[in-house]
């Protein structure tokens, strides 16, 4: 076995920056940016995988949402992209799209950023994403006049 150098003295789990994971600020998360819909998930998945749904807030919402350096727009701009890139996941898309109308993304920007995206994923996924945010955009404006009424 090849020699590495010294071996560093101070443990591992001392030399790196501990990972926020902070489940009750990972459910008040999941409540701001997902919907009723969206959540209604949580108690099948619970079903069929126990303790997966809470280990995913946790992590994800208590976790990788509380690490500084990305405002939640920002977030759901990587989303998007990701989810489009990825395809095959159209309601977990149409998910992020209303997420993304949540936290400020108009609609306009939500399309621009499926033709932005068509060099870099292929124009078939751009497009297929731009079917799933279209019919979630349609799916949203009602819901978008309806808080108007409450302004």
């Amino acid at each position: 076995m090849a020699d590495s150098g010294p071996v560093d003295p101070v443990p591992l789990s001392e030399r790196l920056t501990a990972a926020v994971l902070d489940r009750e600020e990972g459910y008040r998360t999941l409540d701001t940016l997902q919907d009723p819909t969206a959540q209604s998930l949580f108690p099948w998945l619970e079903d069929v995988a126990p303790g997966f749904p809470d280990w995913l807030i946790t992590t994800l919402f208590g976790g990788t949402y509380q690490r500084p350096g990305l405002s939640p727009r920002e977030r759901q701009l990587a989303n998007l992209a990701a989810l489009t890139a990825l395809g095959g996941v159209d309601p977990q898309l149409a998910g992020q799209v209303a997420t993304s109308l949540r936290v400020g993304l108009t609609p306009e920007e939500v399309v621009e950023v499926f033709v932005h995206l068509a060099p870099y994923v292929g124009v078939p996924k751009a497009l297929a994403g731009l079917r799933v945010a279209a019919a979630a955009l349609e799916d949203a404006a009602p819901r978008e006049a309806d808080r108007s009424d409450l302004r």
